[in-house]
C-alpha cells in the first residue's frame, strides 16, 4: 500500500479535498497517511476530519496517523511514496499582514501577493529554508518519494527543489484544469466544451492557453475574441484583466485577472488610479480571502465535529490522480511545474515552467513545446527574472539579493525608486523577524 504524507495538514480544508481524493481511489484506499504539522489544534482537527471521511466514504481502508513538530517530521516522511506539500510559513497573521501593509505605506497597492512581487518574494524567502529542511529528511528517509507542491510560489519555491535537492519534485496549481472550461463558460461557450481541445504552456499562473479547439478540430480563438472584446466593453466583470491580456497580446492566460493585475506593471499605477475601477481590480484581496477563510472554517469545523457527518466527492486536483496513475501504471496527463530542461527553447533552462506532463509507472514526464510566441516568452520573462533572483537570494543568503529580486518586478519597479525599494524590503525584512534572520 502507498504511503502519503501530507506536510501543512493544518490546512485542514485542502487537505480534506486532496487526502479525500485519494479515499475514493481504488488503487489508494487502503494508503497509509501521515498528517504532519507544527499546529496541534490545527492538526487534531485534521485528523478528526479525515477519520470521518475515511469511516463514512471509505469503510475506514485508510490509516491515518499524525505528527506534530520538528522533532516527528522525519518519521512522517520516512518510507513515504508521495509527499505533498501545503504549507505556509508564518501564516495570515503576521507575515500575510506584513506583506500587505508596509508596502502600502510605500504607495505599493497589491492584490493577492503571494506568487510575484514584493510578497511573494518575501513568502518565497521565509519558505524556502523550511523546504531545505524537508529536502534534507526526504533525502535520508524516502528518496524516492515524488514531493507534490502545492504552495504559492509555485515557480520559485519549485524550481527552488528542482534545481538545489535531490527531491523528485512537480509543482502543482488549480490553474491549468479549469482555464478553457471558465473561459467557455464565462462566454457563453458551453456548447463547445465537450470534447474541446487545448495546449497550455508558459509558467506558474502566466501559462498561455496556446490552443483551443472545438471536438471537430475548429479553433476556437476568433469567436473568443470577438466576444471577450465585447464583454470588456459591455460590462464590468471579474476577469477584465485577462480579457485585455487577449485584446492586446492575442492569448488568454490560465491564472485569475486578481493574480495577473499585479504581475506586470500595466493596471495597478498610482498615476492612473482610474485603472483600479475600471478593469475591477480587488486590491487587498487576499487579506479580505483569509479573514472570510477562517471565519467560514471555524463555523464549518464546528459542525462536522458536531455530528460527524461528512463526505467527500472526488475533486479536479491533480495530486490523487498522479499518485494513482503511478501506482498502477496508467497514463494520465497534467499540466506540471517543472524545470526547463529544453521543454520551451525561448525561456532559461533554469527557468521552472508549466507544461504537459505525461504521468504513469515511470513517473511524470515533461512534454516538448518549442518556442512561444516571442510577446508571450517576453511576458513570462519578467516574472521569471523575479523567480530567478529571489530562488539566488535564498541560495546566497544575501540581502542585496533581495533588494535585486525587488528591483526587477514589474510592479514594483514601476512604482518605486530604488532608494524606496531598498526602504521597504529592510523594514519588511525587520518586521518577519526570526524568518528572515539567515539573510545578512
Amino acid at each position: 500500500m502507498p504511503k502519503i504524507t501530507f506536510m501543512g495538514a493544518g490546512s485542514t480544508v485542502f487537505a480534506r479535498n486532496v487526502l479525500g481524493d485519494t479515499m475514493c481511489s481504488p488503487a489508494l484506499q487502503d494508503s497509509e497517511i501521515a498528517l504532519y504539522d507544527i499546529s496541534a489544534d490545527r492538526l487534531k482537527d485534521s485528523e478528526i476530519i479525515l477519520s470521518a471521511i475515511n469511516k463514512n466514504v471509505n469503510e475506514s481502508k485508510a490509516t491515518i496517523k499524525s505528527y506534530l513538530g520538528v522533532e516527528q517530521r522525519k518519521e512522517a516522511l520516512r518510507g513515504a511514496d508521495f509527499v505533498v506539500n501545503a504549507i505556509q510559513v508564518g501564516g495570515y497573521d503576521p507575515c500575510t499582514i506584513i506583506d500587505f501593509e508596509i508596502p502600502k505605506k510605500y504607495g505599493l497597492r497589491q492584490t493577492i501577493a503571494d506568487t510575484l512581487g514584493i510578497g511573494g518574494i518575501m513568502r518565497t524567502l521565509r519558505t524556502i529554508p523550511v523546504l531545505q529542511g524537508f529536502a534534507d529528511d526526504i533525502e535520508e528517509v524516502c528518496p524516492d518519494a515524488w514531493f507534490l507542491n502545492y504552495t504559492n510560489p509555485m515557480a520559485m519555491l519549485s524550481g527552488y527543489m528542482q534545481r538545489y535537492t535531490a527531491v523528485k519534485t512537480v509543482g502543482l496549481c488549480h490553474s491549468v484544469q479549469v482555464c478553457s472550461p471558465h473561459l467557455l463558460k464565462s462566454l457563453g461557450m458551453d456548447d463547445k466544451l465537450e470534447g474541446h481541445r487545448e495546449l497550455i504552456a508558459g509558467i506558474n499562473h502566466m501559462g498561455w492557453l496556446l490552443k483551443i479547439q472545438d471536438k471537430d478540430g475548429n479553433d476556437l480563438y476568433p469567436e473568443i475574441k470577438r466576444r471577450a472584446a465585447e464583454k470588456n466593453v459591455a460590462e464590468k466583470h471579474y476577469d477584465m484583466v485577462r480579457y485585455e491580456y487577449i485584446k492586446h497580446l492575442g492569448y488568454y492566460c490560465t491564472e485569475s485577472s486578481e493574480h495577473n493585475a499585479e504581475y506586470n506593471p500595466f493596471f495597478i499605477k498610482s498615476a492612473y488610479p482610474e485603472l483600479i475601477d475600471r478593469f475591477n481590480i480587488p486590491l487587498d484581496e487576499y487579506p479580505r480571502r483569509c479573514v472570510n477563510q477562517i471565519k467560514g472554517w471555524e463555523k464549518e469545523r464546528d459542525q462536522i465535529l458536531q455530528d460527524g457527518k461528512i463526505t467527500h466527492t472526488r475533486s479536479h486536483e491533480y495530486a490523487s490522480r498522479i499518485m494513482e496513475s503511478i501506482t498502477t501504471n496508467t497514463l494520465y496527463k497534467i499540466g506540471g511545474n517543472v524545470l526547463n530542461t529544453g521543454l520551451i527553447d525561448n525561456l532559461p533552462s533554469d527557468a521552472c515552467v508549466e507544461v504537459p506532463c505525461l504521468v504513469d509507472g515511470s513517473g511524470i514526464n515533461p512534454t516538448y513545446i518549442g518556442r512561444l510566441p516571442v510577446q508571450l516568452a517576453a511576458m513570462n520573462m519578467t516574472n521569471i527574472n523575479v523567480q530567478l533572483m529571489t530562488i539566488e537570494a535564498a541560495r546566497t543568503k544575501k540581502i542585496e539579493n533581495i533588494y535585486q529580486a525587488a528591483m526587477l518586478d514589474p510592479h514594483t519597479a514601476a512604482e518605486l525608486s530604488i532608494d524606496d525599494i531598498i526602504k521597504m524590503c529592510d523594514e519588511m525584512i525587520e518586521a518577519h523577524g526570526e524568518y528572515m534572520e539567515i539573510y545578512t
